[in-house]
């Protein structure tokens, strides 16, 4: 089954990514279990782009993504929405990237419990309005994406697009029950959004091919044999 995810149209950029989140050590190769039970040879993980460079240079590829999916007429972005609690740091800061762009545009999260004092309720920042675009860091269950939808919902607003860092255009389900589609086609199909990646499993297979760091070659093949036992095509 084709997914439909929106990545960012220059190949350079998406490579530039997959060397970003390798250098950053957030892109690691070995053996990890996944929440489906899998053993996977890489692993990523987001949380460590956890000091301020490192995420500015991040939310330059989430806000040049999104850039590049409005001038190519896909969506309009009338706001950003980070779910709790990656998405609240990714969303605020791509939302600076934008304005060095010449683009203000508003942004909102939520908090996991809503507060019954001050200004109370559950969510903070701007009023949702719009077109207004999810931002978080992979899509795993879909459980966050879900919740957002519901939310954006519920205030009148619509859900415009989900923007994450990296599609894993991976089978949803366990390791000894896959299901037929990905999670990030499960929310394609399911909510009709589209999804913007910065980059893919493929970008990373692309990466490794081009020999550019040679102490990975050793788990190109073991990536390879993962995609095609739980890939999507």
């Amino acid at each position: 089954m084709q997914s439909t995810v929106i990545e960012a149209d220059d190949t350079a950029e998406r490579q530039a990514f997959i060397r970003f989140a390798i250098q950053a050590g957030v892109l690691r190769f070995g053996e990890f279990r996944t929440k489906a039970g899998r053993l996977s040879p890489y692993f990523f993980n987001a949380g460590l782009f956890n000091n301020g460079m490192l995420l500015g240079q991040l939310a330059g590829f989430y806000a040049r993504a999104l850039a590049r999916a409005e001038r190519a007429g896909r969506l309009r972005v009338d706001m950003l929405f980070g779910p709790a609690y990656k998405g609240i740091t990714l969303a605020a800061t791509t939302a600076v990237v934008l304005a060095s762009f010449g683009r203000t545009v508003p942004f909102a999260f939520n908090r996991k419990e809503a507060k019954d004092h001050g200004e109370g309720g559950s969510l903070i920042g701007a009023a949702l309005a719009g077109n207004v675009v999810i931002v978080d860091d992979v899509i795993s269950a879909g459980t966050s994406v879900r919740e957002s939808i519901e939310i954006i919902r519920a205030e009148g607003a619509h859900p415009a697009a989900v923007l994450i860092a990296l599609d894993r255009q991976e089978l949803g389900g366990t390791a000894q029950a896959p299901s037929g589609r990905s999670a990030v086609q499960e929310v394609e199909q399911r909510e009709g959004l589209p999804v913007i990646s910065i980059a893919s499993l493929t970008d990373l297979l692309g990466y490794l091919e081009s020999g550019d760091v040679p102490e990975l070659q050793a788990y190109r093949e073991s990536i390879k044999t993962y995609r095609a036992r739980y890939g999507v095509a």
